[in-house]
């Protein structure tokens, strides 16, 4: 019994270990894997071969080893055949191909399918460059990065489109590894959502946790939405800061994109509330993390196709640099309306640029670059001619060009008051009119 058991496993041996033909003349099969060609440990997966109508046997290796299609498949269809494995391990992890024979001949092998196990590391991070939001013909690239030392990555795209690259790592400037991969050219007609694996050279079949999902965002012409702030441009750590974003054209969808950012979800898609066409994007608490430049897009939930991006939005974080500006009027914190006035915000510390700011006022605060002038930084913001609009609380804060999101605590507040001598003098002709005519009658009651 021992015998024969062994020559049959040196007879199956044997007959495992030949190789996909590689002196067919035929066209190649198509081979493919679904639900992907990368699996979570223990899931499911099928593999496809399927040839022309004329082939009339199929064979599947596994490396360099034949494999056996499924029995329900095999009776089903000739020139397509199936191969399921209920769990998937690293065992399974390999390289596939298949060919076909028909009554003239062998056909060549088919590309090779490279079915990888997720889940035996950590996920890598994905993102875009140089950002998400594609206009309809561009083209973009991906960077699948990770701290861990990958020497391989593969990128998944998801859905009807499903396609998949694999390139091996690149160093970049952290000494981390990275694969940069080349997406376009990308068009509306459907969504463009990928994911990224990070695996080894020499287990390549065997690959990270997949990266969270990255959104390619088509921008189109349709109108565009607008995006506010009622806390203002200038906020402070520790506030709370809400980002509005609102369509004239009924759509459903919105997301809000910060330029350049990796602090934060680089967008984030919402539904609108109570019917209307609007979504609120709550960013928390603030934190230095949260300065730059937002827009928002909107789109309709059908289309993959997005608007055209809203005006933007800088969000600027108070209290981030020392030293406290200081804020004066010339000629004066009253003045009348028609003059000229002009608020100087001076600092001994080195700055790039100064900002005026109104109280009570969604209007951005006002920029200039700063002038050395006896050894002071200074901007004078001039106001020609002063209105009655001029009127309110002012303060100022400085910048450096490093850090241009970044401002100093605000200078004290400085009150403007604007007279306007036309009402004075209206005023002063009523109040003088008004006695005259209580003279006249006391004199006539006399």
């Amino acid at each position: 019994m021992l015998s024969l058991l062994s020559a049959l496993l040196c007879l199956g041996l044997s007959l495992g270990q030949r190789t996909c033909d590689e002196t067919g003349t035929l066209p190649k099969p198509t081979i493919w894997a679904e639900p992907g060609p990368v699996i979570p440990l223990e899931s499911s997966v099928t593999i496809w071969c399927q040839g022309p109508r004329e082939a009339q046997e199929l064979h599947l290796y596994k490396g360099n080893i034949r494999v056996l299609w499924d029995t329900q498949t095999s009776q089903k269809s000739m020139n397509k055949k199936a191969f399921s494995i209920t769990h998937m391990t690293a065992s399974n992890a390999k390289r596939y191909y298949c060919n076909y024979q028909s009554s003239i001949g062998w056909s060549q092998c088919s590309d090779p399918l490279e079915l990888a196990v997720q889940g035996l590391y950590s996920k890598p991070s994905l993102s875009a460059l140089p950002s998400p939001i594609v206009t309809s013909g561009g083209n973009v690239t991906l960077r699948c990065g990770s701290e861990m030392a990958f020497d391989r990555f593969i990128l998944i795209q998801e859905g009807d489109h499903s396609a998949s690259q694999i390139l091996d790592s690149k160093p970049y400037s952290s000494g981390r590894p990275q694969a940069l991969f080349p997406v376009g050219p990308v068009t509306p007609s459907h969504r463009w959502t990928f994911k990224c694996y990070g695996c080894d050279r020499d287990r390549q079949q065997e690959c990270s946790q997949p990266s969270d999902a990255l959104e390619l965002l088509v921008s189109g012409v349709s109108q565009k939405p607008s995006l506010l702030t009622q806390q203002g441009s200038i906020v402070v750590p520790g506030q709370s800061l809400t980002l509005h974003c609102h369509s004239d054209v009924g759509h459903d969808r919105f997301v809000l994109f910060k330029e350049g950012g990796h602090d934060l979800p680089q967008s984030l898609v919402l539904q609108p509330q109570a019917g209307l066409s609007q979504a609120n994007f709550s960013l928390d608490t603030v934190s230095s993390s949260h300065r730059g430049r937002y827009r928002c897009y909107s789109g309709h939930n059908l289309s993959s196709e997005w608007s055209a991006p809203s005006d933007p939005v800088d969000i600027l974080v108070a209290g981030r640099l020392p030293d406290r500006p200081f804020l004066s009027v010339q000629p004066g914190p009253t003045v009348a309306s028609g003059q000229n006035m002009t608020l100087l915000c001076q600092s001994q510390s080195p700055t790039d640029t100064f900002l005026l700011s109104k109280e009570g006022t969604a209007n951005p605060p006002l920029h200039l670059r700063s002038e050395l002038r006896a050894q002071q930084y200074q901007a004078e913001f001039s106001m020609r001619p002063v209105t009655s609009a001029h009127r309110g609380t002012y303060r100022c804060y400085r910048s450096q060009s490093t850090t241009p999101y970044l401002l100093s605590h605000p200078s004290e507040p400085l009150e403007l008051l604007v007279s306007d001598y036309r009402v004075e003098n209206l005023i002063h002709m009523g109040v003088a009119g008004l006695i005259l005519l209580v003279l006249g009658v006391l004199l006539f009651q006399a």
